[in-house]
C-alpha cells in the first residue's frame, strides 16, 4: 500500500456553503465537521501539482472483480454498511446491518430514507482507477483501494447521481450540488495522491477550477 503523504481529511457536511480562510460547524442534522480552511484548499493545490499527468491506461484486462469489494467487518456486516452508519441520520441497526435512516447526497441534494435507496460511490471511480495505474497493482492492493475507509474514497449518495457519474473524472462529471465542488476537488486529488495514481491534462484543469470555488 503506498505511504500517506495526503492531507487529513475531515469528513465533510453534505449541505456546505464552503467559506474560505475560516472554520464554519453546520447545525443541520447528521454529522457534522469543519467546512476547509485556506490551508486544507492551499494544500490540495500542492499535491494537484505534484501529481503526474499521463495519457489513461488501456481498459484492456478491466473487470470490477479486480477490485474485490465490499469486505467483511464483522458480525455479518461490510464496508458498506459501515459507510451508511458514518454517512447517515438516525441511523438504526439490527445486529450492525444498516436497516433504517437518512441519508443526504451530497452530488445532488437528494434526501434518501432508506438504506437500499442508497450508493455507495467510489470518490474516484474503479475504472478510472485502472486507467490511471491500477492496472499495474495486485488485486489485493486493487482491494485495499475499493475498501478504503481512511480516505475519502467512499460516500453514500443518490443511486441516480452515481450512476450519472460512471467512471468520468472532473473533467467530463460534476456534481450537481456546485456547493460540493470544492470539497469534491479535494477529496479526489487526497485519493489519487496517497495511492499515487495519475491524472490528464483535462482533468488537472478541472480540478484546478473546481478548487477555485472555494
Amino acid at each position: 500500500m503506498p505511504p500517506s503523504n495526503a492531507f487529513r481529511w475531515f469528513p465533510l457536511t453534505l449541505t456546505a456553503a464552503l467559506l474560505t480562510g475560516c472554520t464554519v460547524v453546520d447545525s443541520s442534522p447528521g454529522n457534522t465537521a469543519p467546512f476547509p480552511e485556506s490551508g486544507q484548499v492551499g494544500q490540495a493545490a500542492d499535491l494537484l501539482t505534484e501529481l503526474t499527468v499521463a495519457e489513461p491506461h488501456s481498459m484492456k484486462g478491466y473487470s470490477r472483480d479486480r477490485f474485490p469489494h465490499w469486505r467483511d467487518a464483522g458480525a455479518n456486516c461490510d464496508v458498506r454498511d459501515t459507510v451508511l452508519e458514518r454517512d447517515g441520520d438516525k441511523v438504526k441497526l439490527s445486529g450492525c446491518n444498516v436497516v433504517a435512516g437518512t441519508w443526504t447526497s451530497r452530488y445532488d441534494g437528494v434526501v434518501l430514507t432508506s438504506p437500499t435507496k442508497v450508493d455507495i460511490d467510489h470518490m474516484v471511480p474503479l475504472a478510472n482507477a485502472w486507467r490511471s495505474g491500477a492496472d499495474k497493482w495486485t488485486d489485493d492492493e486493487r482491494g485495499d483501494f475499493a475498501n478504503d475507509l481512511d480516505r475519502p474514497q467512499l460516500l453514500a449518495v443518490s443511486a441516480s447521481s452515481n450512476r450519472s457519474k460512471g467512471d468520468q473524472d472532473p473533467s467530463t462529471w460534476k456534481p450537481a450540488e456546485r456547493s460540493s465542488w470544492c470539497s469534491y476537488a479535494q477529496d479526489w486529488i487526497e485519493v489519487k495522491s496517497y495511492w499515487k495514481l495519475t491524472v490528464t491534462e483535462k482533468e488537472r484543469t478541472s480540478l484546478t477550477e473546481m478548487l477555485g470555488t472555494c
